[in-house]
């Protein structure tokens, strides 16, 4: 059942219990829902590694929430499901305002509720391992914040990425999710905001290539990365302070500074994994 609080944000439940130690969140749209299916398997794999963790998904489509809903109790997974607004500035043309706002969405449930320790945000368009939660608790002891990179679909890898990324959740609560659109057009998405808040209030933030992920291009094909050591020059270029005065350079310069040096220093193209190959060379270590 809905229910519609003070502020009109709907919530529906899959599932029972107290407040999780762990909140998985994502915002989820129509447009990004040919990997649903795969992604719902994938979290239930997750669920029942980790029990103690609940799925979040936020949607702006009214009539999608209830489909989520739906599916979430289908497969038995504990969740819940927000129903938002997009609320962006008049100029505003980028989708990516659609996932802030979802993102504020969930960090409001987060912080409604009293005994979740972390807020993992992962994209609906991507699978992880089932242990991921563990090894993501693991990396980000004596941290506030873990970032695992992961591939871009149409290219290159990314290492602080809003698709895999945990907060505990005191630095949830001291962080609203925001974006930068330039008149021109040009965007300071999310993930690049959140990394120039983390360095802002001196957060600890570890970045690495913790965890084995696929990106899906499409239902069937993805770009997939296993656990890799980050490199001397990646790890040269995401060093804080390097990493906060690119996004301030791009602030004042209003131009997306940070995505046309990622374009210049990983910009060619990788070719298309299919995500068994991934599962068949993790198998072979185990």
């Amino acid at each position: 059942m809905f229910q519609v609080d003070d502020k009109g944000l709907e919530r529906s439940q899959g599932g029972a219990g107290g407040a999780p130690r762990v909140v998985i969140g994502t915002p989820v749209n129509r447009f990004k829902a040919y990997m649903l299916d795969g992604f719902l398997a994938n979290q239930k794999e997750i669920q029942v590694r980790y029990p103690d963790s609940e799925l979040v998904l936020a949607t702006v489509e009214h009539d999608f929430a209830r489909e989520l809903q739906g599916l979430l109790i289908s497969r038995a997974i504990r969740g819940t499901v927000l129903r938002y607004e997009t609320v962006k500035p008049d100029h505003a043309r980028s989708v990516v305002w659609n996932i802030v706002s979802g993102a504020a969405a969930i960090r409001e449930h987060v912080l409604s509720r009293t005994g979740t320790e972390y807020l993992l945000r992962l994209d609906v368009d991507m699978t992880y391992p089932p242990d991921m939660i563990e090894v993501m608790e693991r990396e980000i002891q004596d941290h506030d914040a873990v970032f695992s990179g992961y591939a871009l679909r149409d290219y290159g890898l990314i290492l602080a990425g809003g698709g895999c990324c945990m907060l505990h959740v005191d630095t949830v609560r001291r962080i609203s999710p925001r974006c930068v659109e330039f008149r021109n057009g040009d965007v300071l998405h999310d993930d690049v905001m959140l990394e120039a808040d983390l360095f802002r209030l001196g957060c600890r933030v570890r970045k690495g290539f913790f965890l084995g992920i696929c990106h899906y291009v499409n239902e069937s094909e993805a770009r997939c990365i296993e656990p890799r050591p980050v490199g001397i020059l990646r790890s040269l270029l995401h060093t804080p302070l390097i990493r906060y005065v690119g996004i301030r350079a791009s602030l004042m310069a209003k131009r997306d500074l940070l995505g046309r040096a990622r374009t210049l220093f990983y910009g060619s193209k990788s070719r298309v994994t299919r995500p068994s190959a991934l599962l068949r060379r993790s198998q072979r270590k185990s």
